[in-house]
Parts: structure tokens; C-alpha cells; sequence
């Protein structure tokens, strides 16, 4: 029982971390590029970006199995470089995860560096400072409240993703079944016991994740 219910578990935490990495670093980079620059189109690059938050997960899924399936040029690259599919794999599913949370982290980011001071900035500027510093040594250390606020929330958005995630990666035993989509199966076979422990589980999880944000921004 304990590695049936373990699995699952096991493998969204994994899912979470790995696609958690991928949007903290490319939610944090893009969303200070739009905190500072304004040009032609930039709010339809930013409708864009944040369409997955809004977006039903099943049509999530269904884009990504078009864009990555293995009838089209990206899917058909990916299996040429890696060697498989990536459809119905543990990376479907953290390519899912990264989807669904990445417009979590891009706000948060782009509202923490949006929220600096911009004459702190010049001033480190004026005292020599190059722009991969002031980056690193002034803007994130004062958006990190924003920051930290918007990684947690990307984390618990990709540990309980289903509808986007149970399209593309599917839900194979041991390989890229959730915790979110064992307790469907769990649910639609009258397995109840499985069903509130893993649920259990994911919301002590995010309730916990949630608790420290809100203690973040006090």
C-alpha cells in the first residue's frame, strides 16, 4: 500500500521541482524584461503569456499535443535529438507543469521588479555597477518577497495539475501518473481510502506551501 500510494506522490514533488526551476528562471528573466521595457506589441506578447492561466486545461493539453505530438516538426525534432517521444512521458507532464504555472511566476516577477525603485538602480548604475549586476545584486535581492510568493505558487499550481498533464503525458502507473490523476483513477474505480490520502496529502502540501506566502508578504 505504502508504495502504491507513495509513487504518485513522489512523482508530482519531482514534476514540481523540475518544471518549478524551469519557470522561477524564465518567469523571473521575462517578467523583468517587461517590467522595464515598453515597445510595439508588448500587450499582446502579455495577453500571450498569461492565456494558459484562463485557458480550460484540456485545451492546455490539446495544444500541446498538436505543438509536440509526434506528427509535428517540433515532436518529430525532440525524438530525433532524445531518441523518444516526448508524449506520454514524465517530461509531457513537466512540460504541462511549466505551462499552466509559468503566468503564476511571470506576474509575481514582473509586480516585484515593477515595484523597485528605479533610482536605486541608476545609483548603482552612476557607481559602476553593469547591468548583470544591478540585475543580481540590486533588483533581485529587493524583489525577492515577489519572487519566493510567485515560486510557491507555481510549485503548488504544477503539483496539483490534472486536465493539461492527464492529456500529454497520460496517466501511466509508475511513469508519469500524478497524484492528481491517481485520485481520478482512484475515484472512478470506488477506491475512496487511496483517494482521501492522496488528497490529503496534496492539500496538507499546499496548504502548507500557501501558509508561508502569506507569511512572506506580511
Amino acid at each position: 500500500m505504502w508504495s502504491e500510494f507513495s509513487q504518485p506522490i513522489a512523482l508530482s514533488l519531482q514534476v514540481a521541482v523540475v518544471s518549478s526551476v524551469i519557470v522561477v528562471l524564465s518567469g523571473t528573466f521575462i517578467g523583468r524584461i517587461m517590467a522595464r521595457t515598453s515597445f510595439k506589441g508588448k500587450t499582446v506578447i502579455e495577453t500571450f503569456l498569461m492565456l494558459p492561466l484562463v485557458l480550460p486545461p484540456t485545451v492546455v493539453g490539446f495544444l500541446l499535443i498538436v505543438i509536440f505530438g509526434m506528427n509535428s516538426p517540433a515532436g518529430q525534432l525532440i525524438e530525433r535529438m532524445a531518441g523518444f517521444p516526448v508524449i506520454f512521458t514524465w517530461w509531457a507532464a513537466v512540460i504541462a507543469a511549466c505551462v499552466v504555472s509559468f503566468p503564476l511566476m511571470y506576474q509575481a516577477s514582473k509586480l516585484g521588479f515593477q515595484m523597485i525603485d528605479r533610482e536605486i538602480e541608476d545609483a548603482s548604475r552612476v557607481d559602476g555597477a553593469d547591468e548583470r549586476q544591478v540585475f543580481r545584486h540590486v533588483s533581485i535581492p529587493l524583489a525577492i518577497p515577489s519572487l519566493v510568493a510567485g515560486a510557491v505558487l507555481a510549485f503548488t499550481r504544477a503539483l496539483g495539475e490534472f486536465g493539461a498533464s492527464l492529456m500529454f503525458a497520460g496517466n501511466i502507473p509508475g511513469q508519469t501518473q500524478t497524484a492528481a490523476t491517481a485520485i481520478y483513477v482512484a475515484i472512478d474505480s470506488g477506491d475512496m481510502t487511496m483517494a482521501w490520502l492522496w488528497a490529503g496529502a496534496l492539500v496538507l502540501l499546499s496548504f502548507s506551501l500557501l501558509f508561508v506566502v502569506q507569511l512572506i508578504r506580511k
